[in-house]
């Protein structure tokens, strides 16, 4: 345990289906005939929230899970098919109270306007706890789902088609965040006695006009409760780094050591800085698959009993954590010594992992003042120590 001052961290859920190892539906715990409920999310979330949680983040997709690269595949001893995350996320959010609520929309086949309100709508449900985390996709089988374009085949991701697809979600943001500041704040007067519901005049065109998108404006939906809901991304190189740095409040990284996550924060920064943001709060959280047991013989034992039932070594993008929480607490302090601001936990099986790290890792944080005791804000941006930002198109 640190003797030295520590700053306290920011720690983040990713909810995906039974939990993020494939076979995680298997376990006793992980109620998969219930996966498609509401009752299913509105438990994991609450969880989450027992543990102070800043944020959770709901995975999505648009097309079924697939253990290939950028194909389907006809396995059928895996879960397949999601609920819609923004739609879990409005229908979680009057059942808690301080948690942020954080779901995923790819945004390569999904227009700005509709996300833009849709978050928007979130954020007014959620009574200011309302992020995204947007995400690209290179398939083409999903492509094929739309219709209105064709992506190129790829073998890997560092290529000029996915920075171009990089480049369209960093414009797809900027249209978003100038349609949440198309409403200004008091745009709506609501008077009954003189008839006047709104001032036309803080009604704004945002008249944006891109590469990829040409947008008038104004929204239908007035100015979110938090001016502008929290954009987050995860990100695993230099193309990503830059759309976190130019267009995220959170960029999710996957260090695997010390050293790696020390250069990604430098090249996230130095990315921040090139895009004229050197001055605006960023985030930079990493991310880990969690195995978490009181003993860690029983985490190792837990994780090749899931290999097994998977017929195959799980791996992941990020690095595969597993041990005991209080281990847990001194992989991320040492971490955080690297730069980062926070972690995004992926629990390996959400109903035995999830109650691990609120019941386990936080309060052994705690007991370090390395985590909160008690929520701090109603708001996500609150908790995040984000100020609520000037409506751009304001008179000032």
């Amino acid at each position: 345990m640190s003797s030295t001052p520590v700053s306290p961290l920011h720690l983040a859920v990713a909810l995906d289906g039974t939990g993020w190892h494939p076979a995680s539906w298997r376990e006793p715990v992980a109620r998969p005939r219930e996966l498609f409920t509401a009752g299913y999310w509105a438990g994991l979330v609450a969880e989450a929230e027992h543990g102070l949680l800043d944020l959770v983040t709901i995975e999505d997709g648009l097309g079924p899970q697939s253990s290939h690269f950028l194909d389907p595949d006809d396995r059928t001893d895996q879960v397949r098919g999601r609920l819609d995350a923004v739609l879990i996320a409005s229908r979680v959010a009057p059942l808690t109270r301080n948690i942020g609520l954080v779901p995923t929309a790819v945004v390569t086949h999904t227009e700005p306007f509709h996300l833009s309100k849709a978050i928007a709508t979130l954020d007014y449900v959620s009574t200011g706890r309302a992020g995204v985390r947007v995400q690209i996709t290179a398939r083409p089988n999903e492509a094929a789902h739309f219709g209105r374009r064709t992506i190129a085949r790829i073998e890997h991701y560092e290529t000029p088609v996915v920075a171009d697809l990089f480049d369209e979600a960093a414009d797809h943001v900027e249209v978003v965040r100038r349609l949440w500041d198309s409403w200004e704040d008091d745009a709506e007067i609501r008077d009954a006695g003189t008839g006047r519901f709104i001032d036309r005049d803080k009604l704004h065109h945002i008249d944006f006009e891109g590469r990829h998108f040409r947008v008038k404006g104004p929204s239908i939906t007035p100015r979110p409760p938090q001016g502008q809901p929290l954009v987050t991304a995860l990100a695993h190189a230099t193309v990503p780094y830059r759309l976190v740095a130019r267009a995220a409040d959170i960029g999710y990284v996957t260090p695997h050591d010390t050293d790696q996550a020390r250069a990604i924060v430098a090249e996230i920064r130095a990315e921040q800085e090139s895009a004229g943001r050197a001055a605006d709060p960023l985030h930079v959280f990493g991310d880990l698959v969690v195995f978490l047991d009181d003993d860690p013989g029983e985490a190792a034992a837990r994780r090749d009993r899931l290999d097994t039932l998977a017929g195959e070594e799980y791996t992941s993008d990020a690095r595969i954590f597993t041990g005991t929480p209080a281990q847990l607490a001194d992989l991320l302090q040492e971490f955080q010594s690297a730069g980062l601001t926070g972690f995004r936990l992926r629990p390996a099986v959400a109903g035995h992992d999830l109650p691990a790290i609120t019941r386990g890792l936080v309060p052994e944080l705690q007991r370090r003042d390395a985590f909160r005791r008690a929520y701090e804000a109603d708001t996500l941006r609150g908790l995040l120590g984000l100020s609520r930002p000037a409506n751009r198109y304001a008179a000032v």
